[in-house]
């Protein structure tokens, strides 16, 4: 990992602080709708990323798909980011980060107080509750929790959360699993230039281009699972989505040529050869 004490070269970069603690990585995946654990672990090694996001309930519950999930993944290497996924209200939310903060204990990370926070009342549109989002985090910042919040790509929202002491704000770029990719450039965009706090892009991400359009908008990390579980081959979907999180980021990072409406010559027009 780059140290901070030396000077940077054009490809290197500052990780990713998130609460204090460092990633190289700007990359988060997910633990749902893949095929089979194995095919999980190769595609999160795949990635390359250091953030997996984990539904505590589904863990809990040993839902199908997640048997043995929590024990499936080298957590001395990963961070888990439990998430509040399922939850309906903002009591829901809190109840279910404090069961996912005693199970990162439980499987070693005893100080991780990371959460990531969903409150999604409609089933059918997934889109997260505004009321419910801000209700829980603040809640949860009092109790020492990191939160990461997703919610819809509101800018007055996400500044509000910021103000509450989210560690994050997690805009969608379109909706849960849609693969409709960033649908929402022009707020994200407002997000990302007002924010203090790390903005991470969630949800709607369905190729590799639309990853990279997101790190190129100067988000400063994505995260994303059905575009990466529900590929033909996860395993190398995922290390495409891993090799456009960095492209993006050291795009952005370079500065890209401003949008002119007319064409301008790559070679000069002095010392040409004239008859």
């Amino acid at each position: 990992m780059q140290t901070l004490d030396r000077p940077l070269t054009p490809t290197q970069d500052k990780p990713l602080i998130i609460a204090g603690k460092s990633f190289s990585s700007r990359l988060m995946t997910g633990t749902g709708k893949y095929r089979s654990l194995s095919e999980m672990q190769q595609s999160i090694a795949a990635s390359g990323c250091e953030i997996v996001t984990v539904a505590v309930r589904r863990v809990q519950t040993q839902a199908p798909g997640h048997e043995g999930l929590a024990e499936a993944i080298d957590w001395t290497k990963i961070w888990m980011l439990p998430n509040t996924a399922g939850c309906k209200t903002a009591e829901e939310a809190v109840r279910v980060a404090r069961l996912g903060r005693e199970m990162a204990k439980l499987l070693g990370q005893e100080e991780n107080n990371f959460v990531k926070l969903e409150v999604i009342p409609d089933a059918r549109h997934l889109l997260p509750d505004p009321f419910g989002t801000l209700e829980a985090a603040e809640i949860l910042v009092r109790e020492g929790f990191a939160v990461l919040p997703y919610i819809n790509a509101d800018p007055l929202l996400a500044k509000r959360l910021e103000e509450a002491g989210c560690a994050t704000v997690m805009p969608l770029g379109s909706p849960i699993g849609s693969g409709q990719g960033i649908r929402n450039a022009a707020n994200i965009a407002i997000i990302v230039d007002n924010a203090q706090v790390p903005v991470v892009v969630d949800a709607g991400i369905g190729a590799p281009s639309e990853a990279a359009e997101a790190m190129e908008m100067g988000a400063d990390a994505l995260l994303i699972n059905s575009a990466i579980a529900l590929a033909q081959d996860a395993v190398a979907m995922a290390r495409a989505m891993g090799l456009a999180t960095e492209a993006g980021r050291l795009a952005y990072r370079a500065g890209r040529i401003p949008i002119k409406d007319y064409a301008v010559a790559s070679s000069p027009l002095t010392g040409t050869v004239t008859t």
